[in-house]
């Protein structure tokens, strides 16, 4: 399957490019308001990759035309750019492709983070909102460390909850989720739940502020 990256220059964008190409077959797509700096980190991850062993094209686009060439669509983005990368790529999603977003909401203070949910519910329903009639959107990859994900030689040993409506989508996510080894994949319903998924990011946060030794702070359920 082709999976386009939108934002994939960014942390989470660059874990989840690197673990799909490093343990998949699937075909990486990185997106970018400008495509040469798409073009550059594919490059880079290209060369990650080599250094491993792994022979891997990774092609860099801008947003529009990484969207175009995948059937998934990660927003890989701020939560404050979510609705904005969707309408700007809508004319290239066709009826049947599936958004994936991992964004939170968050505010900082002096005493941490926190959760900030839009007066949408949550940031997954941002998206939903966005997105073209015949367009599914999954919520997923919400609470991973970014640093762990990008670090080839760590086992993550973690999960990752997934939210959506759409059965087929939600499965769709889930195989491309559990072909990454050391993630599991967990359903945890509809796309109401959101807001329960994407809090939890802040709380880990602080737990790893706060604790030496949890930088990398993932949830696993036992």
């Amino acid at each position: 399957m082709r999976i386009a990256l939108l934002g994939g220059t960014g942390d989470i964008g660059e874990g989840l490019a690197l673990r799909w190409a490093f343990h998949t077959d699937h075909e990486v797509v990185i997106g970018s308001r400008d495509p040469e700096k798409a073009r550059a980190k594919a490059a880079e991850y290209e060369t990650e990759l080599s250094s491993r062993g792994v022979d891997r094209k990774v092609n860099g686009f801008e947003n529009a035309m990484a969207a175009d060439r995948a059937r998934v669509v990660v927003l890989a983005v701020p939560a404050y750019h979510v609705s904005d990368t969707v309408e700007a790529v809508a004319d290239s999603l066709d009826e049947g492709d599936v958004l994936v977003t991992p964004a939170t909401g968050m505010q900082r203070d002096e005493d941490g983070f926190h959760y900030h949910r839009p007066s949408a519910g949550s940031v997954t329903r941002l998206a939903v909102d966005a997105a073209p009639e015949g367009v599914s959107v999954v919520g997923a990859f919400h609470n991973l460390a970014a640093g762990r994900l990008a670090d080839l030689d760590a086992d993550l040993g973690v999960d990752t909850l997934l939210v959506a409506d759409d059965p087929d989508a939600k499965e769709t996510v889930r195989l491309l989720a559990d072909g990454i080894d050391g993630l599991r994949p967990l359903d945890a319903g509809g796309l109401a739940n959101a807001p329960e998924i994407e809090a939890l990011t802040p709380l880990l946060i602080n737990v790893a502020t706060n604790n030496e030794g949890l930088h990398d702070l993932g949830v696993r359920f036992v």
